[in-house]
């Protein structure tokens, strides 16, 4: 909770000060999508390209301003404490996936505005990512497992 908190709270400042309504991805959003436990150890959302190139300098300077500290610039993560935080652009969706981000769903939780894949695409994702050997053997199988999970709540 207190992860999906700290989402919370950027999403807000990112809708607020860049107009961005961020996705919610990796285990953190499958978390909320399913309502299932999933151990989310960081944040990872997914932004508009733009933010990532030609306004990288506005969105690393509102990260620190909310504390986050870029550890690592080829993979845009940022870190606070013991929280880290991924960024991503959005638009990779559609190559990587097949995932259409521009008829994602808009959510609002605690007066912040952000989307989250479907069950479906989650799968799809998931079925993209395990097909790269380092997720597959470095993720320890859990990947699959989040697969065989995916398509159990899909034939319910």
């Amino acid at each position: 909770m207190k992860l999906y908190n700290e989402f919370i709270n950027i999403a807000k400042t990112l809708n607020k000060e860049l107009d961005i309504i961020p996705l919610l991805y990796g285990s953190l959003g499958l978390e909320k999508v399913t309502g299932l436990d999933f151990s989310p150890e960081d944040i990872d959302i997914l932004i508009p390209l733009i933010f990532l190139g030609e306004k990288w300098e506005k969105l690393k300077k509102l990260m620190e301003l909310q504390g986050y500290k870029m550890v690592n610039l080829h993979e845009h993560e940022f870190r606070k404490a013991n929280t880290k935080l991924g960024i991503a652009y959005i638009e990779d969706l559609k190559p990587f996936a097949d995932v259409d981000y521009n008829s994602l769903e808009v959510f609002e939780d605690g007066g912040a505005k952000y989307h989250l894949l479907t069950i479906e695409d989650y799968l799809k994702v998931y079925n993209k990512s395990f097909l790269d050997g380092y997720r597959r053997t470095k993720k320890n199988h859990k990947d699959q497992s989040k697969i065989n999970i995916l398509k159990k709540l899909i034939q319910n």
